[in-house]
């Protein structure tokens, strides 16, 4: 991808590590174990409470950042749709008016679909949510692109901030990917042209995820975060887990957490609080 407009970059959390505003590593496990400034170990002993403290600090100031890649999107019949419509090479030719919207429920790959189509041709990626007028001027006043793409489309807060974004790249002759939760027939419109707009839009959905695809997701996720989970633990827990992306998701993110926690390898008992967590998070949703 181009750039990223409206969202913060790890190079910025890294610059608020250095400025002071997050500790780094190496300055959190300095402060806590009581390092001096002339590398001398201090005399006093240090508690394994403090060294588990510690343990947590280090991790906190680095997030996990999911990987977009082509080859990390997992393929299967409720996405093949999605990916022939946006990946396949002749098919951005097809799109009417040079637009396309993928839609689908929260987790199912839509921002992955998204990020891998933006890298291809080179787009600048916009989050919906932060679209304004005078972000787009500076963007399209650069230039150097010819698509766009724009992530939860759904969720921009000024209709004519979209009208005028979707205007620019059909003046322009441009192809727009966006992607959404909910089908554009779908979105409460208020603006008489940015519903016409809307209409002329091509759409494709993605369906919810098949037991094969939620296992399979569930061990990248889980592969990426370097969490060892035996077989049997994760067979438990997907016997259990709520059917949909999303779950498994927050349960690899969750169950990263309270590795770093504990300390050790996830086990059976500390899966089962993890998930009992979960479920008790989804019925409050609910």
């Amino acid at each position: 991808m181009k750039r990223i407009v409206g969202t913060k970059t790890a190079s910025h959390a890294r610059k608020q590590a250095k400025s002071g505003s997050l500790p780094s590593s190496d300055e959190a496990l300095g402060a806590d174990l009581g390092t001096r400034q002339d590398g001398n170990a201090p005399e006093a002993k240090v508690s394994d409470a403090s060294v588990g403290a510690v343990a947590e600090q280090i991790a906190l100031p680095f997030a996990y950042r999911p990987r977009f890649g082509r080859s990390d999107f997992v393929a299967a019949p409720s996405n093949a749709a999605a990916r022939a419509w946006v990946l396949d090479a002749e098919a951005l030719w097809r799109w009417p008016e040079g637009r396309m919207v993928l839609w689908g429920d929260s987790g199912t790959g839509k921002t992955h679909l998204l990020s891998v189509w933006a890298a291809r041709h080179g787009a600048p990626v916009i989050e919906g949510s932060r679209l304004n007028a005078h972000d787009v001027a500076d963007l399209f006043s650069e230039g150097g692109f010819r698509a766009l793409a724009l992530d939860n489309a759904d969720h921009v807060r000024d209709e004519h901030d979209l009208l005028h974004l979707i205007n620019l790249v059909r003046e322009q002759r441009m192809t727009l990917l966006m992607a959404a939760r909910s089908a554009p027939s779908r979105w409460p419109i208020g603006l008489p042209d940015l519903a016409s707009r809307v209409r002329a839009t091509a759409s494709v959905p993605i369906a919810q995820a098949e037991e094969e695809l939620l296992r399979r997701l569930f061990l990248r996720l889980l592969a990426e975060r370097q969490i060892v989970v035996a077989q049997p633990v994760t067979d438990w827990l997907l016997r259990r887990l709520p059917r949909n992306a999303r779950a498994i998701r927050d349960m690899a993110a969750s169950l990263d957490q309270a590795a770093l926690a504990a300390g050790g390898k996830v086990t059976r008992a500390l899966a089962g609080t993890v998930l009992e967590t979960l479920l008790a998070q989804e019925a409050e949703h609910e």
